[in-house]
């Protein structure tokens, strides 16, 4: 991966793992659903009347919006509301590097090197660890919810490589369309009317950074950044990247929550960046080429 394009990597995972304690405290004023549903609207209105749409077809576009938004972002925020931690929310949602690199060899034909493999495996003692040590947290409920999302995050990367977009943000502003709708609609389901009368008596000045953060560089920068670099990369590599998402969300965590690291977390933690570090040692033994995974049986361009 070029320096640019690992430097974006490190810049979209930073501003996605800030994002967790930032939607926290966005939902001590807002219900979880709702906030959902202002965070897309606001990311797609007024940029739909002025960004053509991408070149694609329009169930692809409709369909990323739909998980992008309600299969995954909603859930995450639920699962904060029913008590998850951020910073173990941010590890949960990290499970979409197995579903990816999963999609990536069924689909893709894509092979995973030995230090995928062993990535794999050190993630999966991290991600099992952090989450046993905190059994008084959230519900499980709220941890279910999270893997859900953590599944719809792997299939929506599957769409983006499937549909063979270009243009990134353009996608993320149209799709972006297709949530607010069956967000609004789900939480009056949910709740009836009380949401809407109360956000306007409600919302501060700290609900509104939070729901900027999450609409402008959460959602419009991060996506562009992530899509961009799964359409130049295959998502077997890009997929182990989303790692350091927890790490920041962590740190994030200490930084706006106070939010205290036990030497178990630590541990834990230690563990995914071992994980990640692993994905990019140079094993011995055969090595597979770029132009072997891309989707179309191309070389990508990088």
């Amino acid at each position: 991966m070029q320096k640019k394009h690992l430097a974006l990597a490190v810049l979209v995972t930073a501003m996605w793992g800030f994002n967790f304690p930032i939607t926290k405290l966005g939902l001590a004023a807002i219900d979880p659903l709702l906030l959902t549903a202002l965070r897309f609207t606001l990311a797609a209105l007024p940029w739909v009347f002025f960004i053509r749409r991408p070149a694609v077809g329009l169930g692809w576009v409709a369909a990323y919006g739909l998980i992008f938004g309600v299969a995954m972002w909603a859930l995450i925020n639920l699962g904060i509301e029913l008590g998850v931690p951020p910073g173990t929310a941010a590890l949960l949602v990290q499970f979409s590097a197995f579903f990816t690199l999963g999609w990536g060899v069924l689909l893709f034909r894509e092979r995973l090197g030995v230090g995928q493999g062993v990535g794999v495996g050190l993630a999966v003692l991290g991600l099992v660890s952090i989450i046993g040590g905190r059994p008084g947290d959230g519900s499980v409920v709220g941890y279910g919810l999270l893997l859900v999302s953590a599944f719809s995050w792997s299939v929506g990367n599957v769409i983006i490589k499937r549909s063979k977009v270009r243009e990134m943000f353009a996608f993320v502003v149209w799709a972006s369309l297709f949530a607010p709708l069956p967000l609004v609609l789900l939480t009056w389901l949910m709740h009836g009317t009380a949401p809407f009368t109360g956000v306007a008596a409600q919302v501060g000045w700290v609900a509104v950074f939070s729901l900027v953060f999450q609409v402008y560089a959460a959602t419009h920068f991060c996506y562009w950044g992530w899509n961009l670099l799964l359409r130049e990369y295959p998502v077997s590599k890009v997929a182990p990247l989303s790692l350091l998402i927890p790490v920041f969300g962590v740190a994030g965590s200490m930084v706006l929550l106070g939010h205290r690291v036990d030497a178990h977390e630590a541990v834990s933690i230690g563990l995914i960046l071992a994980a990640l570090g692993a994905g990019f040692v140079k094993w011995p033994g055969r090595a597979h080429s770029p132009a072997r995974l891309a989707p179309t049986g191309e070389r990508e361009t990088v």
